[in-house]
C-alpha cells in the first residue's frame, strides 16, 4: 500500500493549514488540485492512466511550502515540510517539481536554489505544474494568459517555451 493511499484531502487540507498556509492559498491548491483531477481524467481516452488520488494529492500540497516563504524557494520548503512528516516520495516529487515546467539544475543554480534537476518526469508531476500553470489564484486561465504573465515579469524566453511544451505534452491549453 502507498502512503498516498493513507492519506484523505481532508488530512492534506490539514497538513496546510496546521503547516502555516494562509486561507488564500489553501484555496489556490484546492483549485490547482480540481483542475488537475479534471486534466487526468481526459487522459483515459489516451493509453496514459496518470494515478487521480496522487495527482488530487499532489495537487492539494504542490505549493505547501508557501507556509514559509511566497518566493521560488517555496518549493525547496514544501519538500522539507513533505519529509518532515514522512509523505509519500511521489508527492514529494510532484511538490519540487511543480514550478512553472520545471528548472534545470543549471537554472537552480542561477536562481540560488540548491543545485538539483527540478523538471517534471512523470505524468503525474506534469499534470500537476500543468493546472498550477493554468492557475492564477482560484481563477482558470488560458496558456496564452500565462505567457502573457510570464513575458510581463520578464521570465526567460526557454522558461516560456518549456511552459508551451507541457502544454502540447498535456494536450490541454
Amino acid at each position: 500500500m502507498k502512503k498516498t493511499d493513507m492519506i484523505s484531502r481532508e488530512m492534506a487540507l490539514k497538513i496546510l493549514k496546521d503547516s502555516g498556509c494562509n486561507n488564500d492559498v489553501i484555496a489556490h491548491c484546492i483549485a490547482v488540485s480540481e483542475l488537475a483531477v479534471d486534466i487526468a481524467g481526459k487522459f483515459s481516452l489516451r493509453e496514459e492512466h496518470p494515478d487521480m488520488k496522487l495527482i488530487e494529492l499532489g495537487g492539494l500540497l504542490h505549493d505547501l511550502g508557501r507556509a514559509r516563504t511566497h518566493g521560488i524557494a517555496h518549493a525547496i520548503e514544501g519538500v522539507a515540510i513533505a519529509r518532515e512528516l514522512g509523505l509519500d516520495k511521489h508527492l514529494t516529487e510532484i511538490i519540487k517539481r511543480h514550478i512553472g515546467a520545471g528548472i534545470s539544475t543549471e537554472e537552480a543554480v542561477r536562481l540560488g536554489l540548491p543545485e538539483d534537476d527540478y523538471m517534471p518526469r512523470t505524468i503525474e508531476e506534469k499534470i500537476v505544474a500543468h493546472a498550477d500553470n493554468l492557475t492564477v489564484g482560484t481563477r482558470r486561465i488560458t496558456l496564452d494568459e500565462r505567457i502573457a504573465m510570464m513575458t510581463e515579469k520578464g521570465i526567460d524566453i526557454e522558461s516560456i517555451n518549456r511552459v508551451k511544451a507541457l502544454a502540447d505534452e498535456i494536450g490541454i491549453q
